[in-house]
């Protein structure tokens, strides 16, 4: 494993084109895609393909919408992006009654849905194939390849999920309420509460997230004109299954057995994600590539200021213009 762990470093940055964050970019395609059991994932497609075809995961609770700036930035590279909403958020339908509940039943879902969405992916084209996974979308792209799916030619997972954030309770606790929760019948009901209209709550979720507070209030912007498409906390359920399939993840020997080349982004800050369990799924993956960013980088990497955007950025494409070729 190549380890870095420093403040912003001269990485290439890369300029990327003047976008509308609150407009789709022209010519892209947005429809849906089938499952295998039949459900509705909501699907986008951008970009020529010229320099070769991209898969772009979201975490938990994103739409397509939010990294539209950064789908656009590979599009503009010659990519031919595809990204999806995962089933359960987005505009990929909803599994309870209520509307802003991250539900999901079993993580082997999302698995499913990768490996089968992958694979039609994969036919569309041909030349270098790119995945890159942010949060739940990492954990799932890194569990998925554990698992055996089909490698693509370079992997990215940025600030993965791999070991939840879950102070101040320890881990053995989160465990133990979670299961007493979905034994009482509340597997399906939120985790906790959020507060959609208090200003204060916003504020510290955005903290959470970036310090970039107007690529915060886009996302902002999205869920308040496209109401479908907001989602709120998790399910009992959903946390349940996130504590059991990246205990599993960590202890199993499937990371071991990952081959492809692999470049992982994290921040030393991150409240929603385990960086140290990072560090060690990073240490047993043969090859992989680790830089934690500091106190300048919250969860969502590239979504922040561009002081740590662009830098990000950069890693990214010069790692898949020496992996993806």
């Amino acid at each position: 494993m190549r380890f870095m762990d420093s403040p912003l470093s001269p990485a290439p940055a890369f300029d990327t084109p003047v976008l509308d964050r609150r407009a789709w970019p022209m010519g892209g395609r947005l429809d849906y895609w089938t499952a295998p059991d039949g459900w509705p994932i909501r699907r986008y497609q951008l970009g020529s393909g010229a320099r070769g075809r991209m898969l772009v995961m979201g975490g938990r609770g994103d739409m397509i919408e939010k990294y539209l700036e950064v789908i656009a930035h590979w599009a503009a590279r010659g990519w031919a992006v595809t990204s999806f909403d995962w089933r359960g958020q987005g505009g990929s339908g909803r599994l309870t009654d209520d509307l802003l509940c991250g539900h999901i039943d079993d993580f082997a879902d999302y698995i499913a849905d990768l490996r089968a969405l992958a694979d039609d992916w994969r036919a569309l084209g041909s030349g270098p194939s790119a995945m890159v996974a942010h949060s739940m979308g990492g954990h799932m792209l890194l569990r998925a390849l554990a698992e055996g799916m089909t490698p693509p030619d370079a992997a990215v997972a940025i600030a993965p999920m791999l070991g939840l954030h879950s102070a101040p309770l320890p881990r053995w606790l989160a465990v133990m309420v979670a299961q007493r929760m979905i034994r009482r019948g509340k597997g399906r009901l939120r985790a906790w509460t959020q507060k959609e209209d208090s200003e204060r709550q916003r504020r510290m979720r955005q903290k959470r997230l970036t310090h970039d507070p107007e690529r915060y209030a886009d996302e902002l912007w999205w869920r308040d004109h496209s109401r479908e498409i907001a989602l709120g906390p998790p399910s009992w359920n959903w946390v349940a299954q996130a504590l059991e399939s990246t205990r599993a993840l960590s202890e199993g020997d499937g990371l071991t057995q990952i081959d492809v080349p692999l470049l992982i982004l994290a921040t030393r800050v991150d409240q929603l994600v385990s960086t140290p369990a990072i560090r060690a799924a990073a240490a047993r993956i043969p090859g992989a590539q680790l830089h934690v960013y500091g106190r300048e980088a919250a969860h969502e990497i590239l979504r922040e200021l561009d002081g740590v955007r662009l830098d990000a950025l950069g890693r990214i494409d010069a790692f898949l213009d020496e992996a993806a070729r």
